[in-house]
Order: structure tokens, then sequence, then C-alpha cells
């Protein structure tokens, strides 16, 4: 199988330019986060929810619409999403001079539709994910538009490795990087990456026990659905895994682990009393996983932690970090 090189993720970094932004890198230290891993474990926040739109998802949806020809970019795109991959196509294809139309579940979260509209894009509203994505299907035969997908493909994938290349460079010599998995498009880059660049640091995917999609394929040998999604971690609720992203994932990710709704839950509470970070559910779950079943086992390591979203409005925030 195919993967990106280092040499075409730096390529699609400089092709990307000041359409995003490289995010910091901060050294967790505080009294907080020693007393739950130790003060002889050192911890890099790759702060991702300060890209643009609060999310690291424009780095895979500007990599695929780059790609496409200007004329048939006009066309404009279509996109299924809870609700950051749906905010990043509005805003790329505002930024890229093209419509969006997107299709979200009539759960999603009030302020990610807002977001989505304030960009500009047109947003339908259907049940549940599987009628979502017959929509999208739909809308692409019926008016032509490019399917942005969420999590597949090598392009997106190429995108999301640009977080990789970017935490890797400034972050050195690390044992150990978390990261949180919903179709697995964030975690496949971002370990095809880190594996070429630091090859013995050991990569570790979290999942929500309700949307363990990954940890089901890897243990069948393939790609596999869930019936139900059931986890507040509604970014991370991917209804199934899909064979680019998991092969990448099963090629480059060493370990899995699960996490429960309230691990988030308190990791949310955590970074807001000790960073001042008011994340989503799933922009905590690597913090999660650090801080609960990976914590013996990293202590005393170099950990690098993805904080990967924040798109949750107040009352949502207030409602769920538990402090």
């Amino acid at each position: 199988m195919d993967y990106p090189t280092i040499e075409q993720i730096r390529a699609n970094r400089a092709r990307l330019g000041d359409l995003v932004r490289t995010t910091p890198v901060w050294q967790w230290q505080g009294l907080e986060i020693d007393a739950i891993v130790g003060a002889e474990t050192s911890v890099f926040l790759k702060l991702e929810l300060f890209q643009h739109t609060g999310s690291f998802k424009p780095r895979g949806a500007l990599t695929v619409m780059l790609d496409v020809d200007p004329s048939e970019l006009q066309r404009g795109v279509t996109a299924v999403s809870a609700g950051n991959h749906a905010i990043a196509v509005a805003f790329s294809a505002r930024l890229l001079g093209t419509t969006a139309k997107v299709v979200m579940p009539k759960t999603a979260n009030p302020f990610r539709v807002a977001r989505c509209r304030a960009y500009g894009a047109e947003v339908e509203l259907v049940d549940d994910v599987q009628q979502a994505f017959a929509r999208v299907q739909q809308i692409q035969e019926e008016e032509g538009r490019i399917f942005v997908h969420p999590y597949e493909g090598p392009l997106t994938a190429l995108g999301t490795a640009t977080v990789g290349l970017e935490f890797a460079e400034q972050a050195p010599d690390l044992d150990a990087l978390i990261v949180p998995i919903g179709g697995g498009g964030l975690c496949a880059g971002m370990a095809c990456a880190f594996k070429q660049l630091q090859p013995t640091c050991q990569v570790i995917g979290v999942e929500p026990v309700g949307a363990d999609t990954m940890h089901r394929s890897f243990l069948a040998g393939s790609p596999q659905a869930i019936d139900r999604v059931c986890t507040i971690a509604d970014s991370l609720g991917a209804p199934y895994a899909l064979p680019y992203s998991f092969e990448m994932c099963r090629t480059f990710v060493d370990n899995l682990v699960l996490i429960d709704d309230l691990s988030m839950q308190q990791a949310m509470g955590l970074l807001y009393n000790s960073m001042k970070l008011a994340v989503e559910p799933a922009g905590a779950a690597a913090t999660a996983a650090l801080c609960g079943p990976l914590r013996q086992q990293l202590r005393g390591k170099r950990v690098g932690v993805i904080v990967c979203g924040a798109n949750i409005d107040l009352a949502t925030f207030a409602s769920q970090a538990v402090v």
C-alpha cells in the first residue's frame, strides 16, 4: 500500500501555506498534571484547537479541494459530518471561492450548525449519520458537487500528516504519541509522519468505548462497522472504518486503548483548570487516555498529546466538563 512520504508531506504543507496555521506545542507543567502522571513525565500538547475553524479538519479538506481542477471545484463541494468536518469544508469552500452543501444529523450541536452557516454553507439536517451519507451521495449525483470525505483517502491522510510533521519537529525524541480515533484519518496521517521522522516513538490510538470501530477492525483484520454510536464525543462517532485509513492505522499505530465518556469529561475539566483550555470531548480524548489506561505505562516518558478540537458552546461545555 502506498502512503505519503516525508517529502510529499512537506510539499503538501508548503502548498497549504498560510491557509492553515502551524499550531503551537506547549509543555504541560503544573501541580494538577504532575499529581496524575508524575512530575517525571514530560507532556507536550499539540494545540490544534487553535487551528482555523477550531479543529485539525481544514488540513484534510483543503488538501482534497486543492487537488481538484478549479473548473470542477466551481460546481461546489459537499460533505457529511456531525460538526468539525462540515465546518472545515464550509471554511475551505469560502476560502477557495466555491460553495458548500453539508449534511448533518439533527443531533448535531446547534453551535456547529451555526458555524457552518456563518461560513456560507447550505446545511441540511437529517435523522442520523446513515441517512446523511445517503443524502450526500444523492447531492453528488444530482448537483455534480465534489464529495470531501471526513476521514478516508490518500489526500485526507496527506493533509492530517502535516499535523504529525509539525509535531514531530516541534517536540523531538518523544517516547509516545497519543492520538484520538474517529474514522481514523487523523491518526493515520499523524502516525505515518511520526514513524518516518521518529521511528522509535510509540503511536497509540484512542477510541471511546461507544465508538470502537478501529478496535473491532484491528481484531477482525478488516474494516468493521458498529450498529450504534454511543458517546458524548460525537466528533469520534464514525459508524464504520474504511480501507485506506484502516490499513494506514494498522501499519503505523502500535497500540489502541479505550476510554469512557466520564474520563473525557474529567479530562475536559483538567485541561480547563490546569491549562485554561475549553475543549470538546474529542479534544480531551488523548488527555483522558494519558491520565487513565496509559498512566503507568508512560510514567517517566516524553509523551505527545494532541488537543484536536474545541468546537463546543459554553452551555454544553459547562454541562459536560467535570471539574
